[in-house]
């Protein structure tokens, strides 16, 4: 079937020109009212990300993806490997949070708070403004030849993109590795830490290739959360909507002629001023419906709002609506299936804040030594052998720590230390224990013994082991 002509538009994106090649955009530099409050979430949100590694909550950083290590800082918590099912639980809680702002609200995430778009329009297409001009001059810098003028201007550009990237690349390296040992790095020379050294310069150049050239691509081409709208939008989902019933009229368009009576001649209020689409930071036309290219910025809204307020028309023609709002004036309500996801949401957030609340500062495992099996002592006692293992997810070390049976009577021997050992702090005590049980008290071959964790004589951790003993015949 033959495709109409006004939808030729979703056979390709809008930055791929017909021959196949790559069609830069240079978009108007945005202004309006919804721009300035971006702006205002954007610096609040930058500081927030340069921050966030350098801040520390009860000695812990508060934001830290230790990927290697397995360790992670969500608001200041420490996650540990014993506790990957909270962090799971968390990531599953960020998911569907995503997703129901997406259902009810459409790509506002992409608009307002996405990194990507907050350092592409906020901080590098800035600066670019700031050295080459606006839509115009940026166009016209980029026809003309490379004399002293364009040579200048693009590699005073290009400097601060690779410092800013080379800054960028720094702060995500503190979410990996950790801030303190980041600036253990700086302080002991960059040369000293090559497997470090290497790293940045990699994120340097990626973070470089994607502001200085990939730039919208990123969010049209290769970020999953785009293609998620077909699968989650629906004619009541909030988005950045033109109101094609006002703006087409009966007639459809027409350039604006002074002191015209338009709705006379049946056309609608949209003026065909094309000021939408040079703003649109991806180069479409809003006008042609949702489209993936769309992040919802809100450049379209400030720009036509603009336009309507100069020839005295109503301010919305483009806004923030869903198409039953634009086709049917209904108003904006909770659907059964935003329901569905708020109530997941609240059950999966109580289920966190009970595990967090109960989550132990120690965690204890205590496991039987492979291939060892038990061995007779005197006065029937059975011994078995195992090792431990004890994790300190605080700041602070515990000291006086000691290990007692507490499921039988019998005895407990640490190897190699004394009674009593300290775990240091955010650290690992591990080592050898032997208990012994009198045979008499014993059922079967394999009896289920728990293992006390004390400090000063305070009960802070219980797990249990698996004790073999001789099987019984009857």
């Amino acid at each position: 079937m033959e495709t109409p002509e006004n939808e030729n538009f979703r056979d390709s994106i809008g930055t791929i020109t017909e021959e196949g090649k790559r069609a830069w955009v240079f978009p108007k530099q945005p202004s309006g009212w919804y721009y300035d409050k971006r702006k205002i979430v954007s610096y609040f949100l930058l500081a927030f990300l340069f921050l966030s590694p350098f801040i520390k909550l009860n000695g812990n950083q508060f934001l830290m993806f230790n990927v290697l290590e397995r360790r992670f800082n969500i608001f200041g918590f420490p996650f540990w490997p014993q506790d990957f099912h909270l962090f799971v639980v968390s990531m599953i809680i960020g998911v569907i949070f995503i997703t129901l702002f997406t259902v009810a609200f459409g790509r506002i995430f992409c608009g307002w708070i996405c990194p990507q778009t907050i350092f592409m329009e906020m901080v590098f297409r800035r600066i670019e403004y700031w050295i080459e001009g606006d839509r115009n001059k940026q166009r016209k810098l980029d026809r003309q030849p490379w004399n002293a003028e364009k040579i200048k201007k693009r590699l005073w550009k290009w400097s601060i993109f690779l410092i800013i990237s080379f800054l960028i690349a720094n702060v995500f390296l503190a979410y990996l590795i950790g801030s303190d040992k980041l600036l253990r790095y700086i302080s002991d020379g960059p040369f000293n830490h090559l497997n470090t050294l290497f790293p940045l310069i990699i994120f340097t150049a990626i973070f470089y290739f994607v502001f200085a050239w990939f730039r919208e691509q990123v969010c049209i081409i290769a970020c999953p959360y785009g293609r998620l709208q077909g699968v989650l939008l629906d004619t009541k989902s909030i988005v950045v909507a033109y109101d094609h019933k006002r703006g087409e009229g009966e007639n459809g368009r027409k350039k604006f002629r002074k002191n015209e009576d338009r709705k006379a001649l049946g056309h609608g209020d949209c003026i065909d001023c094309l000021q939408c689409v040079h703003v649109c930071p991806t180069g479409i036309d809003i006008r042609n419906g949702t489209q993936l290219e769309c992040v919802n910025c809100t450049a379209c809204i400030d720009e036509c709002d603009h336009i309507m307020e100069s020839i005295n028309l109503p301010k919305g023609l483009i806004r923030y609506a869903s198409e039953e709002n634009i086709v049917n004036h209904a108003p904006f309500k909770l659907t059964t299936r935003m329901k569905g996801y708020i109530a997941v949401l609240f059950i999966l957030t109580g289920l966190l804040t009970g595990m967090l609340f109960l989550r132990n500062d120690v965690e204890a495992t205590v496991l039987r030594l492979p291939g060892q099996l038990y061995e007779h002592k005197d006065n029937n006692m059975i011994s078995n052998v195992f090792t431990y293992k004890l994790v300190n997810k605080t700041t602070k070390a515990i000291e006086d720590v000691t290990l007692r049976l507490m499921s039988h009577k019998g005895k407990l021997k640490l190897v190699a230390t004394s009674d009593s050992f300290t775990v240091p702090s955010q650290g690992i005590a591990e080592g050898t224990l032997f208990v012994e049980i009198n045979n008499a008290v014993l059922s079967g071959d394999r009896n289920k013994i728990k293992i006390g964790v004390y400090q000063d004589d305070k009960l802070i951790e219980t797990t249990s082991a698996n004790f073999l003993g001789p099987r019984n015949y009857k």
